[in-house]
């Protein structure tokens, strides 16, 4: 992709000339939420009328696998698993009327423990001024609840570096529909070939590509607890400092 170059430093160099705006994932990319996601969801389990419920736990190996498509998602996905894990139980633990009532105390348990027991990953500060030194515009775009978003991004001390916060409630469809990011871009002013999209995860990927992004996506994330090398992006990065050594290279060499 031009404009991207992986070097033998493991720096990334981006062409600050080649892009406009950055979008930036949330859950994965910027912040490791997979604490924040245990404790909800263990909190909404113990208030399900199922057989032996309070004591029904899910781990943040089996969370972490099954984040990055939303909300509604993640709860279906937890349901689905306990009720395989046990298909005896009865009445089921995915049955609709539970979904339903597992969504409402989802949302409630998540208000009030979002960002307890989450962090935010090393060298994410350091990349994202640097994007923004280069004067990009930057925005971020998560299937989290927009509302959760925003209160994360906040209370993690990160909100100074966007105009724009979207979430998986601010359109008709979520990652990885690309409908999210044309719509930032149009936020943002900028076209998508001039946008570069940062995530960790397939959905970020095919979201960035059908829309006409350029895509980098970092080693560390979630990715449905499959490979991330193996999705079709152009570029990965084992954080986003890398961006700052990049930047650093080529503003030197542009006042050389």
């Amino acid at each position: 992709m031009k404009g991207l170059s992986l070097m033998a430093d493991r720096a990334f160099h981006l062409d600050p000339g080649a892009f406009d705006a950055a979008i930036v994932d949330l859950d994965g990319t910027m912040v490791d939420t997979v604490g924040d996601f245990v404790a909800a969801l263990n909190l909404m389990l113990a208030d399900l009328p199922v057989p032996g419920g309070e004591t029904r736990r899910v781990d943040a190996a089996t969370v972490g696998s099954m984040v990055g498509k939303g909300s509604e998602h993640l709860i279906r996905s937890v349901l689905n698993h306990l009720q395989a894990q046990d298909s005896g139980m009865s009445p089921p633990v995915n049955s609709a009327e539970n979904c339903d009532r597992a969504y409402a105390g989802y949302q409630g348990h998540y208000d009030r423990i979002n960002g307890l027991h989450s962090a935010v990953y090393p060298g994410v500060p350091e990349g994202l001024r640097v994007l923004q030194r280069a004067g990009l515009k930057l925005a971020c775009v998560t299937n989290k609840p927009a509302a959760f978003a925003r209160a994360l991004i906040e209370l993690k001390g990160l909100d100074g570096f966007f105009t724009e916060v979207f979430g998986g409630d601010s359109f008709e469809r979520k990652k990885p529909d690309p409908l999210p990011l044309l719509k930032t871009c149009e936020a943002l002013g900028t076209r998508p070939d001039r946008t570069l999209v940062i995530g960790d995860s397939s959905n970020d990927a095919q979201a960035a590509r059908a829309a006409g992004c350029p895509v980098v996506l970092v080693t560390y994330g979630y990715n449905h607890g499959e490979p991330v090398r193996a999705v079709d992006a152009d570029g990965f990065i084992d954080s986003l400092a890398q961006l700052q050594f990049a930047m650093a290279a080529v503003a030197g060499a542009a006042s050389a």
